[in-house]
């Protein structure tokens, strides 16, 4: 289980907040919008309202006790700006921000952020499946029981075929293809042994995804 903050409750930010909460994470949520609070005051969700362009609404939260800290606002890039960077001045672990633009991003990559989304590209299911799991370097939803995903090929795999490790009955997911570096190996055979240095991008239901990824 992590800990993530959210600030920002607009409709990116209030749906990455409920789906890292129901994958297990503890989940605490700021908005200076009152009524965008209340309106999940029904959920499980830790909520507090405060401006996070003062300094000291951000101490009094103790964001060093966050995995990640997500800066979702999308109304007001000024104010999203000066959330990063206070974030990263004051030791965030991770800080993850929102943007609209390649122009943004380079504002916010300049200015302390350590990742950058964009809404319309990375779907909040996706981003918190990533920052929930351990070890997931990409996800990508099929429907709403199946799932692509990208992990690490775990160190007790090398030297081991894929025939010999049973994939698919030991832990109910399929390999769609090996990555090293940019290479993507999709026409391998049973017999392929890992070296440690790859990437598998496998399929398979959410939950078993997680699972696996807990394990490399």
């Amino acid at each position: 289980m992590k800990s993530f903050l959210v600030i920002g409750m607009g409709r990116f930010g209030a749906k990455l907040a409920m789906r890292l909460s129901e994958l297990g994470n503890d989940v605490m949520i700021i908005d200076i919008d009152e009524e965008r609070i209340q309106a999940l005051s029904s959920t499980a969700l830790d909520a507090q309202i405060g401006d996070c362009t003062n300094q000291e609404v951000l101490k009094a939260i103790g964001i060093r006790n966050f995995d990640a800290c997500f800066v979702a606002m999308g109304d007001n890039f000024q104010s999203s700006l000066e959330v990063t960077s206070l974030l990263s001045e004051m030791g965030a672990k991770k800080v993850i921000s929102r943007a609209e633009s390649d122009i943004q991003s380079k504002f916010l990559l300049r200015n302390g952020a350590d990742e950058v989304v964009y809404p319309t590209r990375d779907s909040a299911q996706r981003l918190a499946m990533r920052m929930s799991a351990k070890n997931m370097f990409d996800f990508m939803e099929i429907s709403s029981e199946f799932s692509i995903s990208e992990t690490p090929v775990p160190e007790r795999w090398v030297g081991k075929s894929i025939l010999e490790l049973d994939v698919r009955k030991k832990y109910h997911i399929n390999i769609l293809a090996i990555k090293q570096e940019d290479d993507i190996n999709a026409g391998f055979t049973p017999s392929y042994i890992f070296n440690g240095k790859e990437h598998i991008i496998s399929s398979g239901r959410v939950e078993d995804l997680m699972k696996f990824s807990a394990r490399t």
